[in-house]
């Protein structure tokens, strides 16, 4: 048995986005566990994308997430879920007033094979992102043509 604390972002320092894995400290084997804390629009993760084997569930524990998928957005309150099986494409957002506090689980816990698409500047459309670590982050640079489209520290 395991138990963690989340360690909650002091949000009078301007915090707009938390995340904290929690598989690791937890010590899961077949499940992927995460905390994220975003403010009013910002994105749950950096990429439109999907997992090719990975199914995910997203509990909104506080907020409304709006999550961008092919079939359109769908609103996800404050206590309920939302679960994407292996392949189907999306991308989570605060779109609400209030601070969006979200747990998500994987499994299984490896995220890969995974796609990822981000809009490109030059290409003007959405096209495969090819993630680079930086200092402290992760740069994002268009599979099509190359620019960058976007950097998170």
């Amino acid at each position: 048995m395991k138990k963690v604390a989340i360690e909650n972002p002091d949000e009078d320092e301007g915090c707009s986005r938390f995340f904290q894995p929690l598989s690791e400290a937890l010590g899961t084997t077949g499940l992927a566990i995460n905390y994220f804390e975003r403010a009013p629009g910002e994105h749950v993760g950096h990429c439109y994308h999907r997992h090719l084997e990975q199914e995910e569930v997203f509990y909104v524990l506080t907020g409304t997430a709006t999550f961008e998928t092919e079939d359109g957005d769908i609103v996800v309150a404050s206590g309920e879920l939302i679960r994407f099986a292996p392949g189907e494409w999306q991308q989570g957002r605060n779109s609400g007033d209030e601070r969006l506090v979200v747990l998500a689980l994987g499994a299984p816990r490896d995220d890969e094979p995974m796609e990822l698409r981000r809009t490109c500047p030059s290409c003007d459309e959405r096209t495969p992102a090819v993630p680079e670590e930086i200092d402290g982050g992760v740069a994002f640079y268009c599979g099509t043509c190359g620019a960058e489209t976007g950097r998170y520290t």
